[in-house]
C-alpha cells in the first residue's frame, strides 16, 4: 500500500537529487514546495510535486495534511543517549558557582557517570536508555549517533556498545555507534596516560571489532583530557579496524585539534566553541564536518559555536544535541535548531539543512537520509498547522510536531 500525503502547506528539503553537504552560502537556500503532495511506498520516498500534478488516490492510503509543514526527520549525529542515573547534583552545584572542570576536579563529571554506568547492570541500562531513545523519536529526529564513553574499562565500554546494539536492534531509527573509550583517563591511570590508551588499543578495540559493536572512533580531545598525540594514536588504531574518527575537540581550549583531525580525515569534529582562523582555513576544502551543539552551550554557560564565522567562510556546519548526564541532559533538536537561530544567528534555512543534510553527513548515512528525495529513506515529521516553518525556532519551547514516520511507519 502506498501512502499519499496531500495538501501540504510547506513540503521542506526538497532534492531532485541527494547532495552529500551544502556549505557557505548554499547553507541559506532550503528547496521546497508550495501546496504538495509526497508519496511513499513502503520505506522509501516514491514521488513529489505540486498538488496540480498529484496522482490519483486509488489504492492508495491518503492523508490530508492542509495547513501542515513536512520535512526530513532531524538527524542527531552527536549524543551519549546510553548512560545510568544522571547528574542532577552537578547541575546544582554549578548554578552555586563550580566550573566544569572544578566538578570534574572533584571526581564528578565523566567519571561520575562511570562509576555509576559500571555499578548498574546491562539490562537496567537498556531500560533507561530506551526510555530516552523514544523520546527523542517523538520530537522528530530519525537518525542517531550513540557513543559509549561512561564505561573507562573494558567490560564498561562494551557494556555500552551491546546496549546501543541492542536499541538498533529494536528500533526502527537509524543507530550509528561510536567508541569512544577515550572520554576521560580512569583514576588510576591518571599518572599513566600510555597504559590506559594501550588498553583502549589493545584490549577493548580488538573486542569490538570481534563483535561488530562500532562505526565509529572518538576521543575528547581537549586540555586536560586527551592531548593531540594521544588523539592521534587512537585515530590511527581506529582507522586498522575501519572505524573512522568523530572527535570532540575545542570545547574549552584550541590546542592544534582540528589540523590532526582533518590529516587523519576524520568524519566530523565536534563542538567547536572556540574555533581559530587557522581551524578554519584547515577546514576549508576537507572532508570533515564541523558540528556544534547549542544545547551544551547553552546548559553550562560556555561560548557557542562561531557559526555565522564559519559559515560566511564558505565552510559547512552540521546541528547535534550531545544528549548527555552531564553537560545536557536533553536530545530535543528542536530546541538546537531555535538555538543556533537565537544564540548562533544562523537563518531557519542554516539551521534545517544543519539539522538534517549536513547531520546525515556527520553520520555517514548522506546517500538515505536527511532530504526529501526519490529514494531516500521516508523519513518525515509533521508539524501542526502553522502560518511557515519559520514558526519551529521561533516558537522554541513549543511542540509543533503533530506526527513522525520512520521507515514509512507512522511512530505511536
Amino acid at each position: 500500500m502506498k501512502t499519499l500525503l496531500i495538501n501540504i502547506k510547506e513540503l521542506l528539503q526538497v532534492r531532485e537529487t541527494s547532495v552529500e553537504m551544502v556549505s557557505g552560502a548554499a547553507m541559506a537556500i532550503l528547496p521546497k514546495l508550495e501546496n504538495a503532495f509526497l508519496m511513499i511506498e513502503n520505506n522509501l520516498i516514491l514521488d513529489y510535486g505540486n498538488m496540480e500534478n498529484c496522482p490519483n488516490h486509488n489504492d492508495k492510503n491518503v492523508i490530508d495534511v492542509s495547513g501542515k509543514i513536512v520535512l526530513p526527520t532531524w538527524v542527531d549525529s552527536h549524543t551519549h543517549i546510553v548512560y545510568a542515573g544522571n547528574r542532577v547534583q552537578e547541575f546544582v552545584d554549578r548554578i552555586n558557582g563550580l566550573s566544569y572542570e572544578e566538578i570534574a576536579s572533584r571526581g564528578g563529571g565523566i567519571l561520575n557517570s562511570a562509576k555509576k554506568l559500571n555499578a548498574t547492570s546491562e539490562e537496567e541500562i537498556y531500560n533507561q536508555s530506551k526510555i530516552r531513545l523514544e523520546e527523542v523519536i517523538s520530537q522528530g529526529t530519525g537518525a542517531v549517533e550513540i557513543k559509549s564513553g561512561y564505561g573507562l574499562t573494558v567490560e564498561g565500554e562494551l557494556k555500552m556498545l551491546r546496549v546501543i546494539k541492542k536499541l538498533k536492534e529494536n528500533y526502527p531509527i537509524a543507530i550509528k555507534a561510536t567508541f569512544l573509550g577515550a572520554h576521560a583517563f580512569p583514576e588510576q591511570y591518571k599518572e599513566n596516560h600510555a597504559a590506559y590508551i594501550d588498553l583502549i588499543i589493545n584490549e577493548i578495540l580488538p573486542k569490538i571489532a570481534e563483535e561488530h559493536l562500532a562505526d565509529y572512533i572518538d576521543a575528547f580531545l581537549e586540555t586536560g583530557y586527551f592531548s593531540v598525540d594521544e588523539t592521534k594514536k587512537i585515530m590511527l588504531a581506529g582507522n586498522k579496524y575501519g572505524l573512522k574518527a568523530k572527535i570532540h575537540v575545542n570545547q574549552f581550549t584550541a590546542i592544534n585539534g582540528i589540523k590532526a583531525c582533518v590529516e587523519n580525515e576524520a568524519l566530523s569534529v565536534d563542538h567547536l566553541e572556540l574555533v581559530t582562523d587557522d581551524d578554519i582555513a584547515i577546514l576549508k576544502n576537507s572532508k570533515t564536518m564541523p558540528v556544534a551543539l547549542p544545547s551544551c552551550s547553552y546548559f553550562i554557560s560556555i561560548p557557542y559555536t562561531p557559526a555565522r564565522k564559519m559559515i560566511d567562510a564558505g565552510l559547512p556546519l552540521a546541528l547535534a544535541t550531545d544528549f548527555n548526564p552531564g553537560t545536557t541532559p536533553s536530545g530535543n533538536m528542536n530546541f538546537v535548531v531555535a538555538a543556533a537561530c537565537i544564540k548562533m544567528k544562523m537563518t531557519p534555512e542554516e539551521a534545517i539543512n544543519a539539522a538534517t543534510i549536513n547531520g546525515a553527513y556527520a553520520m555517514g548515512i548522506s546517500k538515505t537520509h536527511g532530504s526529501i528525495t526519490k529514494g531516500m529513506r521516508a523519513n518525515i515529521l509533521i508539524t501542526k498547522p502553522l502560518n511557515s516553518f519559520y514558526q519551529i525556532p521561533y516558537e522554541f519551547t513549543s511542540n509543533l510536531i503533530e506526527s513522525v514516520m520512520i521507515e514509512g511507519q507512522f511512530i505511536k
